[in-house]
């Protein structure tokens, strides 16, 4: 909303627009690219490992939108499904197959309508609502405070609970924190104690509102800014438990939002001690091939679509060095983290389904979204420290379907590549330079690679992270490994009979990883074909010695 916010600085607005997408590797395919004689490489220096990427980049969402709390997580304690305290066992054991970090809750849009105090007590005795965001359904309240944090604990993962800003309260919210966290006998511990939990929960994350420039609240951004620094202060630290308070952050390209924010902080200019009041700030950003309103088919696409959506996807690590570049300016030692807590397709919904539910299918194009988005999230780790796919269950790109009908449980092509990327959660950062012998194609206005990589290690094992972007044609390249010697690898790759495939109650394996044969011993490391439209991972043994890197830094690129 270009009317809410003020005008960016002159200095930053200079510095943006020498601002590139940080260490994207140069050189690429595209779909009018000459071709020439010759292998890509992808060369990384495996000694030389950079920031950690934390583990809360594979971060998930779930709002009260559709079937994804209800049906998804949440079918009751009399469904036949089987649950435990009406929490889905199946997707719960999916979800910790992925060791997910952490889990946002309760929107969203839904956030800012939110008042906690309804979702507690007596099931039956609880207040509705209507959710005029999604479907002007009318929501029970349900699934409340205590629902969430079980839900959590049977994850084994972490609350990032998102408070109300637009409709609430100060007080509301700080209650909530009270509630959820505090040990004694205060108050709002007092009254967990009578809804039946002893214990405080840790919440190490908490929202101060959600896309408050929109449907949380309309705001123009210094209202906001000094609205999350009075809301931040009263999320207080109760009982030992440290929250990260993340200040509703901006859309896209909306700089001066986020501007607006830092500007607000405090305590950045010393490197000891931690910033205020607030200690991240978020973004979002929506991949479709279409406009706004009409997005495009997520099962039904063309050549064109598919490499405009891939360029949009690849966008994405653009708009995170801008915003970083933003925050270097006034927080040089990095004390905000920033936060992508919304990202992902975004589609028409399937034919026939509630257009207020989101609920679409999920290709291998899904997959390779997710693919490119991590490979730049990687590469900012050094100021991106958490991102939430939208959504885990049955709405937009999710990791899981269920089926109405039936009951069933399906894995999506994005769920395996969370899967199949697992071993860079808090492994160090490596540059993957990818040297491609063609010249760049541009689609939608950028150049996009065809061969997008990332990699990253933890000292004993490497993983090595390949996107083959080419609608129609497979790929050679070589793994240029250098200053470490490798003792062995495994190598994965996930595709599909087409560019649109997906998985289905009838046909759940449509889309599944399966190991790639297509590798080979080269001189300067391995030799690797991939198919065309895939995603692979290559998990690196590495040896202790360093025996080959003097003679492999003096090879030419």
């Amino acid at each position: 909303m270009t009317d809410s916010v003020p005008t960016l600085s002159a200095d930053l607005t200079s510095a943006l627009t020498a601002t590139t997408p940080g260490s994207r590797a140069s050189g690429s395919t595209g779909p009018s690219a000459a071709r020439t004689d010759g292998p890509a490489r992808v060369v990384v220096d495996l000694d030389l490992p950079g920031v950690t990427i934390s583990r809360h980049l594979y971060g998930h969402f779930a709002e009260h939108l559709g079937r994804c709390i209800y049906e998804g997580f949440y079918v009751g304690e009399d469904s036949e499904i089987p649950n435990t305290r009406g929490i889905r066992d199946d997707v719960v054991a999916a979800l910790r197959a992925l060791q997910i970090p952490n889990l946002r809750w309760p929107g969203g849009c839904f956030a800012d309508d939110y008042h906690w105090k309804d979702g507690i007590g007596p099931r039956e005795q609880r207040p509705q609502m209507v959710n005029s965001h999604w479907g002007d359904i009318v929501e029970d309240n349900s699934f409340g405070t205590h629902e969430f944090m079980d839900l959590v604990e049977l994850l084994g993962t972490e609350a990032y609970v998102n408070g109300n800003v637009g409709s609430g309260t100060v007080r509301e919210m700080s209650e909530w924190i009270e509630y959820l966290t505090r040990a004694d006998d205060s108050p709002m511990a007092s009254l967990r104690r009578e809804n039946g939990r002893d214990e405080p929960w840790k919440v190490p994350y908490f929202g101060i509102g959600n896309e408050a420039w929109g449907c949380g609240g309309n705001m123009r951004a210094e209202d906001y800014a000094a609205l999350a620094r009075q809301y931040s202060t009263y999320v207080r630290d109760h009982a030992g438990n440290e929250v990260t308070r993340i200040a509703a952050g901006a859309s896209d390209h909306d700089y001066a939002w986020t501007e607006a924010l830092m500007r607000a902080a405090t305590n950045l200019e010393k490197r000891e001690g931690k910033a205020g009041p607030y200690q991240a700030i978020s973004m979002h950003y929506y991949t479709m091939s279409g406009p706004w309103q009409d997005k495009g088919s997520a099962t039904e696409f063309t050549e064109e679509e598919w490499y405009r959506t891939l360029s949009r996807a690849a966008h994405a690590e653009e708009l995170v060095a801008r915003h970083a570049t933003v925050m270097d300016h006034y927080d040089p030692h990095k004390k905000v983290g920033l936060v992508f807590d919304e990202w992902g397709t975004w589609w028409n919904v399937e034919p026939g389904t509630n257009p207020g539910f989101l609920y679409q299918q999920n290709t291998v194009r899904d997959a390779l979204v997710a693919s490119i988005h991590f490979d730049g999230f990687h590469r900012h780790a050094d100021r991106l420290i958490m991102a939430n796919i939208a959504q885990t269950v049955n709405v937009l790109q999710a990791m899981i379907l269920t089926d109405p009908e039936t009951g069933a449980l399906v894995l999506t092509p994005t769920y395996h590549v969370f899967a199949m990327n697992a071993g860079h959660q808090d492994a160090r950062a490596l540059a993957a330079h990818v040297l491609l012998p063609e010249e760049v194609a541009e689609v939608d206005g950028r150049a996009l690679p065809m061969l997008s990589a990332s990699a990253s290690t933890t000292g004993k094992t490497a993983l090595i992270s390949l996107s083959n972007l080419d609608h129609a044609e497979e790929r050679t390249l070589v793994l240029d490994l250098r200053g470490r010697s490798v003792t062995g690898h495994t190598a994965t790759v996930l595709t599909g009979a087409s560019s649109a495939a997906h998985n289905t109650p009838e046909q759940p394996e449509a889309v599944a990883p399966v190991a790639l044969e297509a590798v080979r011993e080269h001189e300067r490391g391995l030799e690797i074909t991939l198919p065309p439209h895939s995603f692979a991972t290559v998990e690196l043994q590495l040896g202790s010695d360093a025996a080959r890197a003097s003679t492999e830094l003096r090879q030419t690129m």
